[in-house]
């Protein structure tokens, strides 16, 4: 009993920590919906869910499949910024009808101190003319080749995988966008944000603190400039058709830090606009829900019939296990009676049953039916012989001990046949 104990007590302490640990939100990566500390965006996400008439979802989908709902504003946080430069044309039709279906698609970038220290997210690798070569003798920009392009998410669009029929997409060129950077000031290794001014007439607050150094270059005149840092594009709108596209350079504004210290509800509430089910893309961070037994489980709400499982095949191993402590020795009581065993309880059957007067014609009777006594020979008269001597006595004289003892003497006794006369020569005439 104590070892169950104890083992339930560790249970319960391992199911604590991991508790604890999803509860911090530490195990997941950062912008995500999930994740509680400064770097997560749950605050974000538990103020819509108390909006009246909206609805929040989080996209765990492994496969390239957008919300077919009209109306419906996809959140696509702390995206790379080389993220939509290669994507298969079926997640590019995926998105044109979505936008045909009045969907809200909101993209918003992360920027890293390394792509600050690189002064660009674009590789400018093609321009390899050495310092002595340029005719100005100016350094030509420090190149973003260290950082490595984002992989796909789980169940997302792979770029690696494409046919010269079906090649991939640039989503950003087919939108009329391209990303530059312009790095921002670094103190004591820490990015020091810059402010971005409002460039729309929208009511929208007039400066905002920004922490990227990401701006958007070449647009397509169907763009509209929300917010600008100095003549940079940070923040920009287009539509398509009864949809529309937004694209952020910085994904702080949504974090849960933010929230707390530079919170503007108004720029929140225009980014997701009048939609009426709002969605969180987990997938795309690796939060992504893969098809199993446990996801079954959930889906059937069966975690009860799993939860009796294992305790009925917990109690069956403490049923068959032995105990870890000897059992105390048996004390017996006073006036103690010991039971008897199988020998004497056959003996004591006998005696209810077999009379003193027919114990011995009870052992001949048994005798005669062995296969010894099927076969006749002398002994076998012999021994009727002194059954019958033993029953023409009267009832006081019969010793049927005596009796048995002669019969068994006569049966141990090694039966002699007589070899037959040996024939004699014939006698020769003389």
């Amino acid at each position: 009993m104590a070892l169950v104990a104890g083992g339930l007590a560790f249970a319960a302490g391992l199911f604590w920590l991991m508790q604890m640990r999803l509860e911090s939100g530490v195990d997941y990566p950062p912008y995500s919906s999930l994740r509680t500390d400064p770097l997560g965006t749950m605050a974000f996400y538990e103020s819509l869910e108390r909006m009246p008439n909206l609805t929040l979802l989080r996209d765990y989908s492994v496969d390239d499949r957008l919300p077919a709902e009209p109306h419906t504003v996809y959140l696509h946080l702390a995206a790379d910024s080389s993220e939509m430069d290669e994507i298969s044309p079926s997640l590019y039709s995926e998105v044109n009808g979505f936008l045909a279906r009045g969907g809200r698609l909101v993209i918003t970038y992360k920027y890293s101190a390394m792509a600050n220290m690189l002064g660009d997210v674009k590789d400018k690798t093609a321009d390899k003319t050495p310092l002595a070569d340029k005719p100005d003798g100016k350094k030509s920009p420090p190149a973003d080749s260290a950082t490595p392009k984002k992989k796909p998410a789980p169940g997302k669009s792979d770029p690696g995988k494409t046919t010269e029929e079906n090649p991939d997409v640039n989503l950003l060129e087919k939108w009329g966008v391209t990303i530059d950077s312009n790095p921002l000031d670094v103190l004591d290794s820490v990015i020091s944000p810059v402010p971005v001014h409002k460039a729309s007439p929208l009511p929208l607050p007039p400066s905002l603190q920004w922490h990227s150094g990401l701006i958007f270059t070449k647009l397509d005149q169907a763009w509209n400039v929300i917010y600008q840092r100095d003549s940079d594009p940070v923040v920009i709108e287009r539509m398509f058709g009864p949809g529309s596209v937004v694209l952020v350079s910085d994904s702080y504004l949504l974090s849960n830090e933010a929230l707390r210290g530079d919170r503007h509800a108004d720029f929140l509430a225009w980014l997701v606009g009048s939609g009426r089910q709002v969605v969180f893309d987990e997938a795309h961070l690796g939060v992504a829900e893969t098809p199993g037994i446990a996801l079954l489980v959930r889906q059937y709400h069966l975690a009860g019939l799993a939860a009796g499982l294992v305790l009925l095949a917990g109690l069956f191993i403490w049923k068959n296990s032995p105990s870890l402590v000897p059992p105390p020795p048996e004390e017996k009581m006073a006036g103690f009676v010991a039971g008897k065993d199988a020998a004497a309880g056959f003996v004591n059957l006998l005696r209810r049953n077999v009379t003193d007067a027919n114990i011995l014609n009870a052992c001949f009777e048994e005798w005669r039916k062995s296969p010894a006594a099927a076969r006749p020979g002398p002994k076998l008269a012999e021994v009727q012989a002194v059954m019958d001597a033993e029953k023409a006595l009267p009832a006081r004289k019969r010793n049927a001990v005596a009796a048995y003892r002669r019969m068994a003497e006569i049966l141990s006794k090694p039966t002699f046949s007589a070899a037959p006369p040996a024939a004699q020569p014939p006698i020769l005439p003389s």
